[in-house]
């Protein structure tokens, strides 16, 4: 046998040996694409003002580690700490409707076959499609009194992506038998109880998926706020940005360690449930 054909595939199967030098140089590849970005923010964090007004990758003469991120912390009484509680309240009341309303609406969606089933899946498709509108919205929420709130910002995370987990639920329902359906509903299943005790259980993985998805889409959401939440009070994360960037001064060293603080926990979800977002999104697609 050639050498060429000693390598094999995970299916058992003989790979040319060229497969894997080309597998391997592709990760390389992305590996230095996404780590040099990664460097240069966090090398640029811990430089003084001037050095990293440069903008280089080159080693700081002088670290400033502790007195940037203790400037970017402390700064504006505090006001990086107030936008983590804002984004974190937001992000964590907009998955609870989401997860209930979407899971509803995928379970209710993929078992009805009938003409008003059809037109609910043309609605999702289509606000996958048509961005929102900003002073019409505006206009609806200062008549309804959720302007500048924290529950009116809710509604507008939940709005703006609930038509794509509502899609990945209704996809991810397919695999599940309605065979299942009928026998709980034969033992005296209720609506309700057939929901919450047999079909919600099933949906770990696609809720993990969703989970982290929507949680890095919400938490990082920075022109949203701007429409819908202005106010000093209600600053989130990214938008503490804002505190080093000006017309005539920037502060990049302050910003850049702005930038890996807010950084960190949509990074670290991402490393620890990466694989719930590829199980969940594979089995809805494969088995839908």
């Amino acid at each position: 046998m050639s050498r060429h054909h000693k390598a094999h595939g995970a299916n058992g199967q003989h790979r040319p040996v060229y497969y894997n030098l080309f597998e391997l140089l592709g990760l390389l590849l992305a590996f230095f694409l996404y780590l040099i970005p990664f460097y240069f923010v966090i090398i640029n964090s811990f430089k003084t003002k001037r050095e990293a007004g440069l903008m280089n990758i080159s080693w700081p003469s002088t670290f400033q580690i502790a007195e940037n991120y203790r400037t970017v912390i402390t700064n504006n009484r505090s006001a990086l700490l107030v936008a983590f509680k804002n984004s974190i309240i937001i992000t964590a009341l907009s998955l609870l409707v989401m997860i209930l309303v979407c899971s509803m609406a995928g379970f209710v969606l993929q078992r009805r076959r009938d003409k008003l089933s059809t037109a609910a899946n043309f609605a999702l498709l289509t606000g996958l499609m048509i961005p929102p509108a900003i002073v019409p919205t505006i206009w609806v929420m200062k008549a309804i009194g959720i302007y500048k709130s924290i529950p009116g910002m809710v509604l507008i995370e939940v709005a703006l992506n609930c038509s794509f987990s509502s899609i990945l639920y209704r996809g991810f329902m397919g695999s599940i038998p309605r065979e299942i359906d009928e026998a709980a509903v034969i033992d005296g299943c209720g609506p309700l109880g057939l929901y919450s005790c047999i079909i919600m259980p099933l949906l770990k993985p696609v809720t993990a998926t969703i989970i982290v998805l929507s949680t890095i889409n919400i938490f990082n959401d920075f022109v949203n706020p701007m429409y819908f939440l202005p106010g000093t009070r209600n600053i989130t994360v990214q938008q503490t940005l804002y505190n080093y960037s000006g017309q005539y001064a920037n502060d990049y060293n302050l910003l850049f360690a702005d930038v890996m603080l807010i950084t960190i926990p949509p990074l670290l979800l991402f490393i620890f449930f990466n694989k719930q977002i590829v199980s969940g999104m594979v089995a809805g697609a494969i088995k839908g």
